[in-house]
């Protein structure tokens, strides 16, 4: 059963009381790093920018993922669903489910989203689960995305299974996430000194060839992983100038990425039809 895959403690904490969403630098509520290419880093940022990029990022997903129009969607780890109200705004899907393993989360999304649930009951739903033992039925979706929450994942080759499993024929999954760029076992130990986030198990130190080879064993093919991180880290190094000093925790995302430690990746496979 879904209730009995556990949360680890790091997991549990960010995402519960403390509410991430909450802090500045996540305004908007999106919860991600943000996709900043079509933003100006050169001027001032202001919240609207930040809301922006982060919107843009689930741009960068749902557009790798689809068509989407007339689909059913499923975003795994979705927060407070923001980023479930944009897709079926923008993409016009039959039907987005929201997953989380947090009940916190659930709960902020179903707030957050209470007039958009209320006109729409049959295009918007938020449900309690893992990445790793998904609790829907084998094919019930077209598309399985999920941005910024792959670095939580517990067991890459069992989400690998379960998005295989979802999918219809013909079917999509489009993941977003920061991964270290080869199997190098020195990436962890840079990681967990320089960031927190690593440091405190909240963040998964993995080489991103552990996600695609976990899709295509599970049955996928063409999966690939696409560096976006240009269009990451520094839009990302840039908004947080204004709120955290150089060499505070934070900023050191910028200094692993430049140092080869970490990147950002957008990874897609597909199902083939039958």
């Amino acid at each position: 059963m879904v209730e009995q895959v556990p949360m680890r403690a790091a997991v549990r904490e960010t995402y519960g009381p403390a509410d991430l969403s909450s802090v500045p630098v996540f305004a908007g509520g999106f919860i991600n790093f943000g996709y900043w290419r079509a933003i100006d880093l050169a001027g001032p940022l202001a919240v609207g920018d930040r809301v922006r990029s982060q919107e843009d990022m689930y741009r960068q997903v749902l557009g790798a993922a689809g068509p989407l129009d007339g689909r059913r969607i499923v975003e795994v780890g979705c927060g407070l669903g923001v980023g479930c109200a944009l897709a079926l705004r923008e993409y016009r899907p039959e039907r987005v489910t929201g997953m989380d393993i947090h009940p916190q989360q659930l709960d902020r999304a179903r707030r957050t989203n209470a007039e958009l649930l209320e006109a729409s009951p049959s295009a918007l739903r938020f449900v309690r689960g893992a990445a790793e033992e998904m609790p829907f039925g084998d094919g019930e979706f077209d598309c399985v995305y999920s941005v910024e929450a792959a670095q939580h994942f517990d067991d890459m080759a069992a989400f690998g299974r379960e998005a295989a499993r979802l999918l219809r024929p013909g079917g999509r999954v489009a993941v977003a996430s920061f991964f270290t760029p080869d199997d190098d076992p020195e990436h962890g130990a840079r990681l967990a000194s320089y960031l927190e986030t690593f440091a405190d198990g909240l963040d998964v130190a993995r080489p991103v060839t552990v996600l695609t080879d976990a899709l295509t064993r599970a049955g996928l093919t063409d999966a690939r992983a696409v560096s976006i991180g240009p269009d990451v880290w520094h839009g990302w190094d840039r908004w947080l100038a204004d709120q955290w000093k150089p060499g505070t925790w934070p900023r050191n995302f910028l200094k692993a990425y430049e140092q080869r430690h970490l990147d950002y990746y957008l990874v897609t496979a597909g199902r083939p039809q039958d």
